[in-house]
């Protein structure tokens, strides 16, 4: 049986962008999280992963999680997709929680559903070749439903702000995941890539049910609650108080720590080669993108804007954009 029309993908987009605070804040003087933001004046960061998400799902099946106190920057943003397919959080509550409310919803639609994840706010120079790597990703959760399949991307410097996974044994035509490494010394960075790591994208994918099983091992109490709570939102009890009661008591939780370091012997890697991926976490790294690919979009940063001062480069390029 074809699983074409079960597969989807879910834009992850209900983050606050605290880090980059300072660079982003739109005219009215609000600091806007970077999604919501353009890197070089044209189309934002969101509107470009959900094109990304588009090229490999289609349209009808493409979710994003988003937050509610941010519904003034994505209301118009996302008026082309169906309004189930936009699922809003009543308050950030950490990723594992932002993982678990979309598949909660699309497994609700879909059993059979094989979902690919990726963040809202990444830049990617070479899309086809990320796209590459993402249907494999999905290929992988065909070949072993009860595992999941992470995408790192072939890193060209020994970066000691990312995260790095090690890959293990080869199975079939992927590598298994050895460990994690966050944030390594440089030194340390330079002696992983040589061992063949790579930089951690958090892009993932997974058979629905697969990943609902690592999400009751691990925070069972959390999973019946909010089953319970989307449950209540749905008629004929329509009680859209339901999650926002929820979430005004969960507690935060990390999807990499909660979930992803415990079910390492489940994970494959799915390696993208480098494709000038950024995931635009720091000034210097968004410096770095501007003076790699400004250039070819008509912005030749002066003497003044050096990688000396990436920061002055993101005040200048990142620029936020104003809310119809």
């Amino acid at each position: 049986m074809s699983t074409h029309h079960h597969t989807w993908a879910v834009v992850l987009a209900a983050g606050e962008g605290t880090r980059l605070s300072s660079l982003t804040t739109d005219a009215s003087g609000r600091a806007k999280p970077k999604q919501y933001c353009s890197l070089f004046g044209g189309s934002t960061l969101l509107e470009d992963a959900m094109r990304r998400a588009q090229a490999i799902v289609g349209r009808e099946r493409v979710c994003t999680i988003v937050a509610e106190q941010h519904a003034h920057w994505w209301n118009g943003a996302l008026g082309a997709l169906r309004p189930d397919n936009v699922i809003t959080q009543p308050r950030n509550r950490g990723t594992a929680n932002g993982v678990l409310l979309p598949l909660l919803s699309i497994l609700a639609r879909d059993p059979l559903a094989r979902i690919l994840f990726l963040p809202a706010d990444h830049f990617v120079d070479d899309e086809a070749g990320l796209a590459a790597a993402m249907r494999a990703a999905l290929a992988e959760t065909e070949a072993a439903p009860a595992e999941m399949s992470l995408i790192g991307i072939e890193a060209d410097d020994a970066d000691p702000e990312l995260g790095y996974i090690v890959p293990g044994a080869t199975t079939g035509r992927v590598r298994r995941v050895e460990r994690f490494v966050e944030k390594p010394q440089r030194s340390l960075a330079a002696a992983l890539l040589a061992q063949g790591a790579v930089w951690n994208s958090f892009i993932f994918a997974a058979a629905g049910t697969t990943l609902l099983d690592m999400f009751r091992r691990r925070m069972p109490v959390i999973v019946d609650s909010m089953e319970t709570a989307l449950a209540r939102t749905a008629p004929p009890a329509s009680d859209r108080a339901a999650l926002a009661e929820l979430y005004d008591l969960l507690p935060d939780a990390d999807f990499s720590r909660e979930i992803l370091a415990t079910v390492v012997a489940q994970l494959r890697l799915v390696a993208a080669r480098a494709c000038g991926w950024s995931d635009l976490g720091t000034p210097r790294r968004i410096g770095e993108v501007v003076c790699r690919v400004g250039p070819r979009v008509g912005l030749t940063p002066g003497p003044k804007y050096q990688m000396a001062a990436p920061a002055s480069l993101a005040v200048a390029y990142l620029r936020p954009q104003m809310a119809v």
